[in-house]
């Protein structure tokens, strides 16, 4: 599984799925922020780290993430609440948390950036 995250501009999430629609739809998920700056507020890089670690380690508890990350137990707790809330991991029957997808592509136009 893929997941697209992208900068689409103002309602761009349509004409960005539309687009990969038509390019054979090689995304199984789409995240799009109005901006570079939404995007990276939301999509830290500490999270992305997670999401890296979590990918690595297999399913697991929040502590037990935090702990493969060598990161505070509380920080993790709120990146993991916000990937959760963007989609990017999920939940386990036993509430472990995963990453469902094998890879995560960031789209940045330049021509959007700004």
């Amino acid at each position: 599984m893929k997941a697209i995250i992208e900068v689409a501009g103002p309602n761009g999430i349509f004409d960005a799925a539309l687009a990969d629609l038509a390019a054979g739809g090689d995304a199984d998920y789409h995240l799009a922020f109005e901006s570079a700056r939404a995007l990276f507020a939301e999509v830290t890089p500490a999270r992305l780290d997670l999401l890296g670690v979590l990918r690595r380690v297999g399913p697991c508890s929040v502590y037990a993430l935090a702990k493969a990350a060598g990161r505070n137990y509380s920080n993790v707790h709120t990146d993991v609440a916000k990937l959760a809330e963007l989609n990017l991991i999920e939940r386990t029957d036993d509430d472990a948390v995963c990453v469902p997808f094998e890879e995560v592509e960031i789209r940045l136009a330049l021509a959007q950036a700004a």
